[in-house]
C-alpha cells in the first residue's frame, strides 16, 4: 500500500532483512551521487537490490509537497528507486503523491471576495485594469501570504543584479517557501494573473524576482541546468513532477497525456525555486523558459534541445 516514505523507511530498518536491503541501495545511491561508474556485478546487485524490496511499503512509498521532513523523504524515494535516474527520460515516475484534480484547484473566489470585502476595497477597485497589482493586494491581505512574499522579494532584491551580491540560494529557498506554505488560492492569481498590457505584464513576469531567481549574466549551458538539478533531490523530484504532468502529445485535443492542466501548473509552480527556475519571457506573451542556452552543446544538442522545449513548445503547459 501506498504510504509515506518516512513511515515506510522506519518500519523497513525495524525488519532485519528489509534493513540489510536498504542499505545495500543507500551504496547505490551514494555512488550515484559521487558519479562513481558501478561495475557490472555492483549494477546487479543494486537492481537486485531493489526487486528484494519486493512488496515493502517502501516500494510504493510517496512524498507530500508541503510536509516537513520534505527533503528526507525524497532522499528515501530516490534511494529505492536510484536506478531510474540512468537516464535523463527515465524521471517520469514522480516521487509525489497523486496530482490535484482540476475542480479542488479552482480558485475559491467567493472566499476571496469575503476577504477582500470592506478592507481597502476602493484601493482593489483601482486595481481592475491590472490583474497582477489586485493578486498581490489580495495577497497582502493574508498575513502569512504578505509575510513569505515579502520575505523572498527582500533576500531576492538583496544585491539582484550582481552575481556576487546576490544570494541566489536563499533566494531560491524563499521562493519555494513562499510557493509550500501560501495556499494555492493566493500564489495562482499572483503567478498567473491574466494580462491584458505590457505594465501588468511586467509585474507578472518579475514575480520571482528574475534578476536573482532566474538570470545568471551569461546564459549557461541547458545541459549544466540540467546536472545541478540532477544532483538536488528537490530539483529532481520536482523535475520528474513536471515530466510525469506536464507531457505533452500531439494527438490529444488538450495537449497533455494526462489531460490534468491542474497538475501541470502545480508542477510547473514546483520548479520555481529550484536551479531549473522558468519564468516568462517577456512583458507581451505568456511563454515561458528556463534561462539557458544549447548553444556549443557539440553532440548533446539534441539532448539539450529537448530539456529547452519541455517548456519553450510544450503544448500541455
Amino acid at each position: 500500500p501506498s504510504s509515506d516514505c518516512v513511515v515506510a523507511e522506519q518500519l523497513c530498518l525495524s525488519d532485519s532483512t528489509c534493513n540489510a536491503t536498504y542499505r545495500t541501495l543507500e551504496n547505490c545511491a551514494l555512488a550515484k551521487t559521487r558519479l562513481l561508474s558501478l561495475d557490472h556485478d555492483s549494477r546487479v546487485r543494486c537492481l537486485n537490490a531493489e526487486l528484494d524490496l519486493g512488496n515493502s511499503s517502501l516500494l510504493h512509498c510517496k512524498c507530500h509537497r508541503r510536509m516537513k521532513r520534505q527533503e528526507h523523504c525524497l532522499r528515501i524515494f530516490w534511494t529505492v528507486h536510484s536506478s531510474m535516474t540512468d537516464g535523463y527520460f527515465n524521471l517520469e515516475t514522480s516521487p509525489y503523491e497523486n496530482p490535484v484534480n482540476e475542480e479542488h484547484w479552482k480558485t475559491d473566489y467567493n472566499k476571496l471576495a469575503a476577504l477582500v470585502s470592506g478592507k481597502n476595497s476602493s484601493q482593489l477597485a483601482g486595481d481592475a485594469t491590472n490583474p497582477c497589482l489586485r493578486a498581490t493586494h489580495v495577497c497582502n491581505l493574508s498575513k502569512k501570504c504578505f509575510r513569505l512574499r515579502t520575505d523572498y522579494a527582500s533576500i531576492c532584491t538583496k544585491g539582484a543584479g550582481s552575481e556576487d551580491a546576490c544570494d541566489r540560494r536563499k533566494c531560491h529557498r524563499g521562493l519555494r517557501n513562499f510557493f509550500e506554505k501560501v495556499p494555492e488560492d493566493f500564489t495562482k492569481r499572483i503567478l498567473f494573473c491574466p494580462c491584458q498590457d505590457e505594465f501588468c505584464g511586467e509585474r507578472r513576469r518579475k514575480t520571482i524576482v528574475p534578476d536573482c531567481s532566474f538570470q545568471y549574466n551569461t546564459k549557461p549551458n541547458c545541459l549544466w541546468l540540467l546536472d545541478s538539478c540532477l544532483e538536488d533531490h528537490i530539483c529532481k523530484s520536482r523535475l520528474a513532477d513536471f515530466q510525469q504532468n506536464c507531457q505533452p502529445v500531439d494527438m490529444s485535443p488538450d495537449g497533455c497525456s494526462l489531460h490534468n492542466h491542474a497538475a501541470c501548473l502545480q508542477a510547473y509552480m514546483g520548479m520555481i525555486g529550484t536551479p531549473m527556475t522558468p519564468n516568462y519571457v517577456s512583458n507581451s506573451s505568456v511563454e515561458v523558459s528556463l534561462w539557458c542556452t544549447c548553444e556549443n552543446s557539440g553532440n548533446q544538442k539534441e539532448k539539450c534541445d529537448q530539456i529547452l522545449s519541455m517548456f519553450e513548445s510544450n503544448k500541455c503547459l
